[in-house]
This record gives structure tokens, sequence and C-alpha cells, in this order.
């Protein structure tokens, strides 16, 4: 077979999973995020397929197989070519020898959409869940650690179409069930968690995390079971912010407080009782750019991808269709709008509005319009002023005066500053915070690799693809779906992340790539030799996967092999022939038992049924 082992980690190999199957002779880099997979994760990904392919048909599910090009229409149709393009720009775009735009698919709702929207009529045809298992595409900004985050990767996807929500919802559950029974099945440690639905869009969306140090996501939870989620998503109960020291409002000069920390050591006061007032800007897909001035109170974070959302809620009163880029302005791009020095790290939440450059259009040169009411393109010459939930109540508090060096205190709603008409939920939650649903809860952190993802997609693209269908009294309704993926390269690799050890990979034994590896010590012992290729044929005729190591090597270096690759039993063919018996150790446990080679096959099917449960 195709096997070769390399003694020495990759140089551009950053995490264990990815070293461990470069190092095992499991993949092969061929480009930046691309790879090939060799033999042996072959196999591992048509068991994790299998194991995917049999929870999706018990479900109801059926399979087919979609193309990966894709026309540029469908996508502009859903609105979502300049977000995959620009915005994210993670999608390969193309254009053929007729001048067509085409991408390759980093995922089929548009495909599906148009699917349904010629081939399903009626109430009659419904419920459907139609899935795949293919090769997608993403243009990674940073393609790093191996499967986790390709350029090219395997996935299923899976898409449902309905006739109302409690439809929805039961299927949004059969998938729940059927994602923690395809983790449990591989062997793995997982937790589901509510999650944010980014450039996918809809209602609800749960993620399915695989728990490994390595993990890119964060995920916050509760020790009684009741609450996970992405740290992107969480939401939770801030500490109770300080009583404020100040009584009445007044200037202070503060000199070199720019930063909270600065601030509070000068006046001697909680973070809790600031409010800070952060610059973002955002970019619309018509040419518009808002300025924001978020207020949050001094000892929290915002959390872009909920200030994300909060702006997409606003893309009508802009007139646009999708956000290209959310940003902290740095110097250089202040310069583009700002019409006078900003008092940075000074900013009260009533900076005003002159200070934005005005951009006269050709219409309408010199018009004002009002707040909200954007597309004209250029800079909008006001600020969107948002409020996080944790500065409404402050009493007394502390923020910028609009003036280099120096600061307001006693400060109130009302009174002193207009509390913005834009009250959101903005805030990074943290581990410490205290649960919503049980504030004696406090939430803990884990990381988490996420191999799965279910949403709620509702009418999101049969609205705007015009997807509908006939219901009983004759009236046309957009059909509404669910989308449910799961990652299968990313998971085969999260499974190695999970489980290993400094000798190698420790694969779970539905997913190994074989069962058993039988090993002769010396190739120039005969009854060795005839013991393990008897072994061997017996093991493989009664259905265990196995393979035969008789490579003219040393049995160290055999007995590391077998380490590395990870194979969950070891039978190694030595000196206990001599009683009619061979050493089995088993991977996971590194424990050593001489078994009689007459019991060896019933032995080890016996194991391996107890290991898949």
């Amino acid at each position: 077979m195709l096997f070769v082992t390399l003694r020495d980690d990759p140089a551009d190999a950053e995490i264990p999973s990815h070293k461990l199957l470069l190092r095992a002779g499991y993949i092969r880099r061929i480009g930046a995020g691309i790879y090939a997979y060799l033999p042996l994760m072959w196999r591992v990904l048509q068991k994790v397929s299998q194991i995917v392919r049999e929870e999706m048909n018990a479900t109801g599910a059926q399979e087919c197989l979609l193309p990966q090009l894709q026309p540029a229409e469908l996508w502009k149709e859903s609105g979502r070519w300049d977000t995959y393009t620009k915005a994210e720009g993670i999608m390969f775009a193309l254009t053929d020898r007729r001048e067509q735009d085409l991408a390759l698919g980093p995922t089929h709702e548009e495909v599906i959409t148009t699917i349904a929207r010629d081939m399903i009529h009626s109430y009659r045809q419904l419920p459907l869940n139609l899935y795949q298992i293919q090769t997608k595409f993403r243009d990674e900004i940073r393609p790093r650690f191996g499967l986790m985050r390709g350029r090219e990767f395997i996935m299923k996807d899976a898409y449902s179409f309905h006739v109302d929500e409690e439809s929805l919802k039961k299927t949004y559950q059969d998938m729940d069930r059927a994602y923690s029974n395809m983790l449990r099945r591989c062997g793995l440690a997982f937790r589901g968690v509510q999650a944010d639905s980014g450039a996918i869009g809809g209602s609800g969306s749960q993620e399915f995390m695989v728990l490994a140090e390595a993990g890119e996501d964060e995920v916050l939870y509760t020790e009684d079971g009741q609450y996970a989620a992405n740290v992107e998503k969480a939401v939770s109960l801030p500490n109770d912010a300080e009583p404020s020291p100040f009584t009445s409002f007044e200037k202070r000069e503060t000199p070199q407080t720019d930063t909270i920390e600065k601030l509070c050591a000068f006046l001697k006061c909680s973070s809790t009782q600031v409010v800070k007032n952060v610059l973002y800007q955002a970019v619309y897909d018509n040419g518009t750019t808002v300025l924001l001035l978020v207020s949050i109170r001094g000892d929290q974070e915002v959390n872009e991808v909920k200030l994300l959302n909060e702006l997409t809620k606003l893309l009508g009163a802009y007139n646009a269709k999708t956000i290209l880029k959310l940003s902290v302005p740095d110097a250089q791009t202040q310069e583009t709008w700002a019409a006078k020095p900003l008092p940075l790290g000074y900013i009260a939440p009533d900076l005003t509005d002159d200070y934005i450059t005005p951009t006269p259009t050709p219409s309408s040169p010199g018009v004002t319009p009002p707040l909200h009411k954007g597309g004209l393109g250029g800079f909008h010459p006001q600020f969107l002023r948002l409020a996080d939930k944790t500065v409404v109540d402050l009493k007394n508090f502390v923020t910028g005066a609009n003036e280099p060096g120096y600061h307001v205190v006693g400060a109130n709603w009302g009174d002193n500053f207009k509390l913005p008409n834009d009250q959101v939920d903005i805030r990074k939650s943290l581990p410490g915070d205290r649960a919503i649903h049980n504030p004696e809860q406090t939430l803990q952190s884990a990381r988490g690799i996420e191999v799965g993802h279910i949403f709620q997609l509702g009418t999101i693209y049969s609205q705007s693809m015009g997807a509908k269908y006939t219901n009983e009294q004759g009236e046309d309704k957009p059909l509404l779906m669910g989308c449910y993926g799961v990652g299968v390269s990313r998971l085969a690799q999260a499974a190695v992340e999970q489980s290993f050890d400094k000798d190698g990979i420790i694969w779970p034994v539905a997913i190994a790539p074989y069962h058993a590896i039988v090993t002769i010590p010396n190739i120039n012992d005969a009854q060795q030799v005839e013991a393990a290729e008897k072994l061997y044929t017996e093991l493989n005729q009664a259905g265990i996967e196995t393979l035969l190591d008789d490579r003219d090597e040393r049995a160290g270096v055999k007995f590391k092999d077998a380490d590395l690759i990870g194979i969950p039993y070891r039978i190694v063919t030595g000196r206990a022939i001599a009683n009619g018996k061979v050493e089995v150790v088993e991977r996971k446990s590194r424990t050593s038992s001489e078994i009689p080679i007459t019991e060896v096959v019933s032995t080890i099917k016996q194991w391996i049924e107890q290991e898949k449960g």
C-alpha cells in the first residue's frame, strides 16, 4: 500500500491533528488549503460519510448530487452574490468563454431553491428533505490547520421544504437528533450550542461542537446543561454596576486618560460606571458608508457579530441589500470623512454630526437626509447612534467631554445626554457572567471545533427566488426552508484533535481506517510469518478490517508506525506464538494481553462491538 510516515513535524503544521495527519501519511498538501486524501484518510472519510448517510436516511431524507458549478444569476436572485464575492469574498468566481459569470459552490441554497421552484407545486409534495455529500469550495483568507479550514473540503448539506413552521421545526428537531447520533456513533465528545446564522441567514440555528483545546470557537455553557452557545451568539447578565462616587454633573480635566484603565485609575472609579463610545464604520453595497457611535459600559466589549446583525436589520433604511465591511476606522480612513480632528479617547455620546464631511450628490447637492434614510453613496451625514443595554440604567456615570484631556462625571441620560433610540444587546458575553435562565448559574468556557450547523431558514430564499407552492385553499405561498450541514472532512480531523497522545493518533473504532494491524516482528521467522498471514486472512473474513505489516523493518519501527497511524488493536506474532498465543495491544489504553491464537478473532470482534456501543 501507499504508506509513508514522517519522523518530524512538518514546518507549516500548527495544531496536533494537522501535524499527525501529515506525519502519519493520511493527507498531503498540494497547495494552500488544498490537500490530497491518501488511502488511509479516504477510508476514514468513507466511514464518516456512511454514518452520516445512515442517520440522514433514517430521517426520511433523500440523497442527491447537485452541481459544483453554479450560475451567478442564481446568487444575484437571492441577493448573496455581492456578499460572497465582495463582502466575505470567500467564493471562487469565474467567467466562462461565453462571458457568463459562474462560481464554485461554497453552499447550495440557491441551486436547491431553483429545483424546488421548478418541481414543487403543491402542498401534497411536502415536507421534503434532500441532501448530498460532496466537495465544497471557499476561498479562505488564511487557509490553516489542514482540513479544519481548507479551500476545498467535503461536506454533507441538506435542505428541507415545508408548508408551515410546525413542519419545519419537526424536521429541525429530527436533524438535531440525527446530528447527535452521528457524532456519538463517530465516538466524539461534543456539545450542541446556540449559534449565529451568519451569511446563510434565517432565524434559529444551532452548531455542533467537537470539544478540543485547539478549537477555533469559544463555547459558553452552564453546568446545569440548560444553556450552551457560541460566544458570538451568547447572551448573559453582566456583573452589576458599582455605585457611582459622583453626585453632580461637572466637566473635569483628565490628562492622558485615553483608555478606560487610565481613566478609572485617575478618577478612582469603577469601569462599570463609565460609558465608553466606540466608533465604527459600515460600508454598504450601494456605496453608502455609515459612521456608527456605539455606547457601551466601560467594562464590556462590543460583540461585532451582534453589531453586524443589528445593522443588517437596518438595511432597508439605507436602501441597501448587504453590508460589505464593518470596521473600526483607522487614522488613514478617518481622514476620508472627518471634517475636523476627532477627540479620540474622549468621545461623548453626543459627538456632533458636523465631524462628518458632507458628501453632496449630483441630484441633491448639500441636502441632508433624515437619520436612517440613506442610499445616496458616499458618507452618510449623520452618526447612527446605538446604546448597548448595559448603559441604559446607569446613573451619575462618567463619559467623554468631546475634548481631548477632559471627561464629564455625574452624567445622566435625559438631563445631560439624549439616550439613543436604538437600545440593543451588542455586548460580548464572558465566562463568569450570570446565566439569563438562572442567575445562580455562571457561564463556563470551553474550546470547540464546529463540525455541524443546522438552520431554520424560513422564507428568506423562497421569497427572493420566487419558490412557491399552492396550499389546500388554492393560494400561492412561499416555501419554508431548513438547511443542515456537516463538515465530513473537518469532522474526521476533529476526531484526531480530540484524541491523540505523544506517540500519535488514537482513532475511535467506528471511524478508524482499519480495526486491527497484525505486526510481524521478524519477517525471517517462518512461524511468525505463517501465524500472522493466517490471522490476517481470518480477521478480514470475519469482517474485522485488518492490515498486515510484513515490511522488512525493525520491530520497534513497526510498533511506532502502528501507534502513529492510530489503529485501535495491534496484534504481534512474537515469542508468545511458541505457546500458541499472540500479544494484543489496545491503542487507546495501551493495555497488553496474551491471547490464544484461536480466540483472537472472537475477542477482537467482541471488543469492537463494545466500543461501537
